[in-house]
């Protein structure tokens, strides 16, 4: 018997939308706290697909804060962002969801040949509160996925996540694995562990921006046509 279906959801353009205020406030008061930065949000940068601790790093190098310094303070930094979410993340972010998106978890969860987890670069306890307050928590068990505070590079977290669905010596395998994200950056960590991506054009890409994963959908009811499609592929 084969293993089971892994669905590594992404989780902000693709489960969420317009959910990233408190998390961006979050992470810059947090900086001002830990490394004393006057003005966080100066610096440019585009974000998307990117882990908190890599967002947090380019905007720290970009304020000439010293890399050992900003070794030094990740644990306190990643203890800050938490704690400056949970104070500024709204009791209620159930008209965030993105339309289509509880109908097609229920759907997922219900099948005996899938497993759904989380692949994102929030911080653990912000993915976990966000999907709380947005009702969608229930689907995804805790000690299972990979988060922003497992690795800074997005490109490290599918194996992390295989690896939890199954265990260090016997990780999930890669070809009942798929990431589903919204970004260039979740079809590039699976290509980095070298499985299969589905991309939804819900946040800010176009279906010409993510060309290259392995299918595309424009939203959830496709995206489950898509999934299907996959499961009897029986790979």
């Amino acid at each position: 018997m084969s293993a089971k279906a892994l669905f590594l959801f992404d989780i902000d353009g693709t489960l969420l939308h317009r959910a990233a205020d408190a998390h961006k406030e979050a992470i810059h008061e947090a900086l001002r706290r830990v490394y004393g930065l006057a003005e966080p949000g100066r610096p440019r940068l585009e974000a998307a697909g990117k882990t908190d601790l890599e967002i947090a790093r380019e905007i720290l190098v970009a304020s000439g804060v010293k890399p050992a310094v900003i070794g030094e303070r990740t644990t306190e930094f990643r203890v800050a962002a938490a704690e400056e979410y949970a104070a500024r993340c709204p009791a209620d972010l159930s008209d965030r969801v993105v339309p289509g998106i509880p109908a097609l978890l229920h759907y997922l969860d219900a099948r005996t040949d899938v497993l759904l987890a989380l692949v994102t670069g929030n911080l653990e306890p912000i993915a976990r509160l966000k999907l709380a307050r947005a009702g969608l928590g229930d689907y995804f068990d805790k000690g299972q996925g990979g988060f922003g505070s497992d690795h800074e590079d997005r490109m490290a977290l599918p194996a992390i996540a295989r690896e939890r669905a199954g265990s260090a010596n016997w990780p999930h395998p890669r070809e009942r694995t798929w990431v589903i994200g919204d970004t260039p950056r979740d079809i590039a960590c699976a290509r980095a562990d070298d499985v299969r991506c589905v991309a939804v054009t819900t946040g800010p890409y176009g279906a010409a921006d993510l060309q290259a994963a392995d299918a595309v959908a424009a939203g959830p009811e496709e995206l489950r046509g898509v999934l299907d499609t996959e499961l009897d592929r029986g790979w």
